[in-house]
């Protein structure tokens, strides 16, 4: 929120992704996300731009952990700060709706039933790890 906020804003819309313990009816014991992280960046400036060239916004911004995340924490966080809400509601949706589609951060997932990449929906079964 510090990094959107102005004198000129009258809304600061947020949104916390956190880690939850099912996916598709599966358990989840932990998350593990990986990402190209030059152009993640790249392409997370390229969404923000689009949005601020639909609504009137003075500010965004966003943050994607990496690695391992256990249940409960925070994955991602954005905030978008308009001089009024409506403004900034549409355009934080727009922003995490483009992001999850566009920006190249992978999730897999681990729980009782095994390790999975997640593809959209879908569950994406990997190699078992080896043991230890």
């Amino acid at each position: 929120m510090r990094a959107v906020e102005s004198p000129t804003a009258g809304a600061i819309a947020t949104f916390a992704g956190t880690v939850r313990d099912h996916h598709l009816g599966k358990q989840v014991a932990f998350l593990e996300y990986e990402g190209y992280e030059s152009m993640a960046r790249s392409e997370l400036m390229d969404v923000i731009e689009e949005a601020a060239g639909r609504w009137s916004i003075s500010g965004a911004a966003a943050h994607h952990r990496l690695g391992r995340l256990e249940i409960g924490d925070i994955s991602i966080g954005l905030a978008v700060a308009s001089a009024h809400r409506a403004p900034a509601f549409e355009a934080l949706r727009y922003v995490i709706d483009e992001l999850k589609v566009r920006v190249p951060v992978w999730k897999r997932e681990t729980g009782p039933d095994g390790t999975h990449w997640i593809e959209g929906p879908e569950l994406v079964p990997t190699r078992p790890e080896p043991a230890d």
